[in-house]
């Protein structure tokens, strides 16, 4: 293995969409995704109709880094991710941006399929 030191501030690629972005970083075999979502940002809303879906259907390891966001998966199950919370998310959620703060994640698993159309 070969070093490789790389930003999240010059990503490799950027995805944006309304009230959002999603950048990506290639390190290696793996890409990390860094989701920075705006109050008001929601899935459904502002990335799901662009892709012709309703719900989210990548499977995810997310660490929340700030602001808050709620994650709803398909069978009606809620939870929040918040700063320090590491979660893996299957595949059939909503999520949005909850209270009034910028939310912004990590993205270990999925980032690569996420939000492209």
């Amino acid at each position: 293995m070969d070093l490789i030191t790389k930003s999240l501030d010059s990503p490799d690629e950027k995805r944006a969409f309304e009230k959002g972005t999603f950048e990506l970083v290639k390190v290696g075999e793996l890409t990390v995704g860094r989701a920075t979502y705006q109050p008001g940002w929601k899935w459904s809303r502002h990335v799901g109709p662009g892709l012709g879906q309703t719900t989210c259907e990548v499977a995810h390891v997310v660490l929340g880094v700030s602001g808050c966001a709620k994650v709803r998966m398909d069978d009606g199950a809620e939870f929040e991710i918040t700063p320090g919370v590491l979660c893996a998310i299957p595949p059939g959620h909503d999520s949005w941006v909850e209270g009034d703060e910028p939310y912004v994640s990590l993205h270990f698993m999925g980032a690569e399929d996420y939000a492209r159309g």
